[in-house]
């Protein structure tokens, strides 16, 4: 290379720095940048009256699974972080479950209609972004709580002799859950379905395949990274859900993100509501990262 090429090529590296600088900028002090405080936060006492002592100390690290008895100074398993620990997770994967058993038959429709057939229904399935999630929930609270729709009109056909309990248990969470996140399995899986090449299903029954192999051989294989997109979009934000949880769970019915809010308003302990955080982000980041490696071996396996 000679040094008029090494010295363009210098310049375009620069230029392409400078060019990225500010979104770099954004995604330092903007995303990096409140995790690393909440880190720094974690390994802190907590103030008298909320806020942060900085003095250096790990007892929000070892709250997260252990509680110290004020008398004797013993510690033992903190059982009711690991019931809130515990709910969010069966509520996620149920949530997200749930969905897939929802969105796939739905995708698979509306990825084999017409075009026209097709838009509607993509359209019809994009409404409910347009409000608010806290409409959505509060609409889903006067559905099912005791006075609401549901029991209302079961009521009136003489169903049930009295109200039906939903609102505030951890099944009007998941309830909830799962019409507010489905929109999110269902688009991954219609782009997956989309481009799938329906001759496949054809060729599979010339084989003398029976509809479940024709599924579980050809189908779900093919779209499986439609699969993978679709549960990391349901599961994440359902595991660190807070306005569903509160709304529809009521304080009974806890989950993890509503436990963080608490450690950083009415318990007063930063630190530990910073740990909880981290612990979160941690859980998430390892579980995906080991479901994406399984879901590509098997890929590159089958």
């Amino acid at each position: 290379m000679s040094a008029n090429e090494d010295s363009h090529a210098r310049r375009d590296a620069r230029n392409t720095w400078l060019l990225s600088a500010p979104a770099l900028f954004i995604l330092t002090f903007a995303a990096a940048g409140p995790l690393l405080i909440m880190l720094v936060y974690s390994f802190l006492t907590p103030g008298d009256y909320g806020n942060v002592v900085w003095k250096f100390s790990t007892d929000a690290w070892v709250g997260t699974v252990l509680s110290k008895d004020i008398f004797d100074g013993t510690y033992s398993l903190a059982d009711a972080h690991l019931t809130i620990f515990w709910r969010s997770v069966k509520l996620s994967l149920i949530t997200t479950f749930f969905t897939f058993i929802v969105g796939f038959p739905t995708a698979w429709i509306i990825a084999t209609r017409s075009p026209q057939m097709r838009t509607a229904l993509l359209f019809l399935i994009t409404i409910p972004f347009w409000t608010n999630l806290l409409i959505r929930t509060f609409a889903i609270n006067q559905i099912i709580r005791n006075e609401g729709l549901l029991n209302t009109f079961l009521l009136y056909l003489g169903v049930i002799d009295e109200p039906l309990l939903i609102i505030y248990s951890d099944f009007a969470v998941f309830l909830g859950m799962t019409y507010v996140y489905l929109p999110l399995m269902v688009l991954p899986l219609f782009a997956a379905i989309d481009r799938f090449d329906m001759r496949l299903i054809e060729a599979a029954y010339d084989l003398y395949a029976s509809r479940w192999q024709v599924l579980r051989r050809v189908i779900l294989p093919i779209v499986r990274p439609g699969i993978v997109a679709g549960s990391i979009l349901v599961f994440i934000p359902a595991l660190g859900a807070y306005v569903t949880p509160r709304i529809l769970g009521g304080g009974r019915n806890m989950m993890i993100g509503n436990f963080i809010e608490l450690q950083f308003g009415q318990g007063r302990n930063w630190p530990l509501g910073a740990a909880l955080s981290v612990l979160l982000l941690v859980i998430v980041a390892v579980a995906l990262v080991f479901y994406v490696r399984i879901t590509s071996r098997e890929s590159s396996n089958g």
